[in-house]
């Protein structure tokens, strides 16, 4: 199976994906790791890829997305953003809309305790 077809399946399986460096538990990097945080702290369900366990899949989820920095964050198939963009739709409401429209169960208690830290 190709990096393309793995990543296309991998998306389609679940409905929130995050494409990152190290795990969610143990991110590898500042900018995995702000996006992880945020998924966890809000309670979201995701699956997380490890793109440096897999050198096809690092280069591959730049290649399907046309997007050249990880990490890459997918809901219900759709890419979404990197950190910077996850980061301004999380602070002005648009990830829990995002999130709302397609049936992602997160906890809006913790967004909103989010975009209260960084008012």
């Amino acid at each position: 199976m190709s990096a393309q077809d793995q990543i296309a399946e991998t998306n389609k399986a679940n409905d929130v994906v995050l494409y990152m460096k190290g795990t969610k538990e143990m991110p590898q990097c500042g900018f995995s790791s702000r996006v992880a945080g945020v998924l966890n702290f809000m309670g979201v369900e995701f699956k997380d890829v490890n793109v440096l366990a897999d050198e096809e899949i690092r280069q591959g989820i730049k290649d399907f997305s046309d997007w050249p920095t990880i990490p890459q964050l997918y809901v219900k198939g759709e890419f979404v953003g990197g950190c910077d963009i996850i980061t301004e739709m999380t602070l002005s409401g648009e990830l829990d809309t995002l999130f709302e429209q397609n049936g992602v169960a997160y906890n809006k208690e913790a967004a909103d305790k989010i975009r209260e830290a960084n008012a």
